[in-house]
């Protein structure tokens, strides 16, 4: 199908081996994938410094929101998914001019449709509760219970399956190829879509624990980075499954005790500023 494929048939066709001996070769291409995703870090934090007011922090306006999930996905993901951005860049070597940058396109494509929804979803809820999803109504109920979804969905079948397409990227690779530079797009967002299924839950639990604080965009970042790149699958799904239940009991018993944690009411949220990018409006969740 393409050339190289032989050679790499005849090594572990699972797992990630084959990821991590393609970064080995594409150590420039690691690089610039790890120096986007500072500079995303950057620019993220720099965006959303003073607009965490805790759970259900409201989203402000869409074009401002969908610049930002973008630059925030590329931050939080391209390092996770590096090996296999690398991986890419190996198979396609001579074949597709740029590809992988038409690759890591598609993939963050997805992630842009994701938040689209997530928009839509969480602003049709907001837009209709009214002060029904107030802290101090049902509001901490609902931040709660989605941490106790999200633990649940670790557990679950179609989490396994979709994680490993994320943790066995060759086969997934050779049994999705296309060819050309839109074929790098399309194998791009189909990877991007197993990701998604593996990770909603997680960036759910982001939404419920304050989707502008950075320090929790760090810790689901990196939960993120450890089910898909350290050994021991089971392990690390388990224990992100129980940190997520573990938070979720926090919340609805004694959310005072969750470090880094705002909770609307009870903290002073700065001005937020149009040299952010916010619109005029965004304020915490159900004030």
């Amino acid at each position: 199908m393409i050339d190289g494929v032989e050679r790499w048939r005849s090594t572990e066709a699972t797992g990630l081996a084959p990821a991590l001996a393609a970064s080995r070769t594409r150590i420039g291409l690691i690089a610039a994938l790890f120096t986007l995703a500072g500079i995303g870090w950057w620019w993220t934090a720099d965006q959303m410094q003073g607009m965490d007011s805790g759970p259900w922090t409201r989203l402000g306006g869409f074009g401002w929101f969908l610049g930002v999930w973008i630059v925030m996905m590329g931050a939080m993901m391209l390092p996770s998914v590096a090996p296999t951005i690398a991986l890419y860049s190996r198979l396609a070597e001579g074949r597709v001019k740029f590809g992988s940058v038409a690759f890591a396109a598609g993939y963050l494509l997805s992630w842009a449709g994701c938040g689209v929804l997530a928009y839509v979803v969480i602003g049709v809820v907001q837009g209709n509760a009214g002060r029904a999803l107030s802290w101090d109504r049902s509001g901490r109920l609902a931040a709660g219970g989605m941490l106790l979804i999200a633990a649940i969905y670790q557990l679950t079948p179609l989490k396994d399956a979709c994680l490993g397409k994320c943790r066995s990227p060759l086969g997934f690779l050779l049994g999705s190829w296309r060819d050309g530079w839109g074929g790098a797009l399309l194998v791009g967002a189909r990877n991007g879509l197993w990701c998604v299924g593996c990770c909603w839950a997680l960036m759910a639990s982001l939404f419920a624990l304050g989707i502008m604080n950075v320090g929790w965009m760090a810790v689901v970042a990196a939960l993120i980075a450890g089910e898909k790149l350290l050994p021991g699958r089971r392990i690390a799904t388990y224990g992100t499954a129980a940190l997520l239940f573990a938070l979720g009991v926090f919340l609805l018993a004694a959310p005072e005790l969750i470090p880094n944690l705002t909770i609307p009411g009870q903290s002073t949220m700065p001005s937020m500023g149009m040299s952010h990018g916010a619109t005029t409006g965004m304020s915490a969740g159900g004030s």
